[in-house]
C-alpha cells in the first residue's frame, strides 16, 4: 500500500498531478491515496518534494535521491555508447562474476513495463547452461532435418537455416569443446521472458547497455530462440511459466576481441509528418 506521511506533507498536489490514473486527492488538506487504481508505479515516491510518500509494498532501501553528478549522462557520450556496442562472438575463458551478473539484472528490473505490470522473468544459466547446449543442437538439427525431409515451396526459404543447424550439429559432435556456433563456449547465458514481447524486449536492450558498461560482451542468440519457443522440455527446464513467452537469449561473456571504432548504417526510414 501506498500512503502519505500527513505531518510531513505540504500539500504541494505536486503527486495528484503527476498520479498517472489520478488515484490521489487532497483529503483535509493533504494528499491522500486511494489504492484503488493505483499501480504501484512510484511516481508520487519520485517527485515528492519532501519525501512524504511511502509504500510497504517495495524495500523503500531502495529509494535513492537525485544527484546530477550522479545521475546525468551527456547525450553525445551515450549516443556514442550506443554507436560502438558490437555483437561479440569471441569470449575469453573465464566466469562472469555474480556481482555483475546481478547488475545485468537490475537494469532489466528497472526497465519500464506497460501499467507497470512488472512480468519480466530472467533465468540465469551457468552450470545447466551445458545441458541446454546439447538439447538445443538436438532440437535444431530435428527441425532441420524435418524441413529438408519435406521440402516445398512454402518452406523452400528456411532450406539455408536447416542445412546449416545438420552441420553445426555434426560438426558440433565431432568436437564439442571447439566447436559450439551456438554459445560460443561462453559461460553464460541470461533467458529473458515476459507476458508482453515489449516489456521483454525493452528489458533485454537495458540489459546489452549494462553488459558492455561492465566491460562484457554478449549477442543475442536467435536460433537459440527458434529451437525453446515451442519445446516443452527447454520451457520446463528453464522454468519459463505459463502466460509468459521467451522473448531472448543474451549469450554473455568477456570479450576476447577489441574494436577500435563504430561503424557506418544505412540512413534512417524517418517520416516527418
Amino acid at each position: 500500500m501506498f500512503k502519505v506521511d500527513r505531518e510531513i506533507c505540504i500539500a504541494c498536489e505536486q503527486c495528484i498531478k503527476d498520479c498517472p490514473v489520478n488515484d490521489i486527492y487532497l483529503k483535509e488538506g493533504k494528499a491522500h491515496i486511494k489504492n484503488e487504481a493505483c499501480i504501484k508505479c512510484g511516481h508520487c515516491i519520485a517527485i515528492c518534494p519532501v519525501k512524504a510518500v511511502s509504500t510497504d509494498d517495495y524495500d523503500m532501501n531502495e529509494v535513492i535521491e537525485y544527484k546530477k553528478e550522479d545521475f546525468e549522462i551527456s547525450p553525445d557520450r551515450l549516443l556514442n555508447f550506443i554507436k560502438f556496442r558490437r555483437s561479440v562472438r569471441r569470449f575469453k575463458d573465464k566466469e562472469v562474476e555474480k556481482e555483475k551478473i546481478e547488475k545485468i539484472i537490475e537494469a532489466g528490473r528497472f526497465t519500464q513495463t506497460g501499467t507497470n505490470s512488472q512480468d519480466v522473468s530472467f533465468t540465469v544459466l551457468t552450470k545447466d547452461l551445458p545441458k541446454i547446449k546439447e538439447l538445443t543442437y538436438e532440437i535444431l538439427n530435428k527441425k532441420g532435418q524435418y524441413i529438408l525431409d519435406n521440402m516445398n515451396d512454402n518452406i523452400k526459404h528456411l532450406e539455408i537455416y536447416a542445412n546449416l543447424w545438420t552441420r553445426m550439429y555434426v560438426e558440433h559432435k565431432k568436437d564439442p569443446q571447439n566447436y559450439d556456433r551456438l554459445f560460443l563456449n561462453a559461460p553464460l547465458a541470461i533467458i529473458v521472458s515476459a507476458k508482453s514481447p515489449l516489456d521483454g524486449g525493452l528489458a533485454s536492450s537495458n540489459m546489452e547497455l549494462m553488459v558492455d558498461a561492465l566491460g562484457l560482451g554478449t549477442y543475442f542468440n536467435g536460433f537459440f530462440q527458434v529451437a525453446a519457443e515451442d519445446n516443452k522440455e527447454i520451457l520446463d527446464l528453464l522454468n519459463i511459466k505459463d502466460g509468459k513467452k521467451l522473448i531472448s537469449c543474451l549469450v554473455i561473456g568477456y570479450p576476447n576481441v577489441k574494436y577500435k571504432r563504430t561503424v557506418p548504417r544505412k540512413e534512417a526510414d524517418v517520416t516527418w509528418m
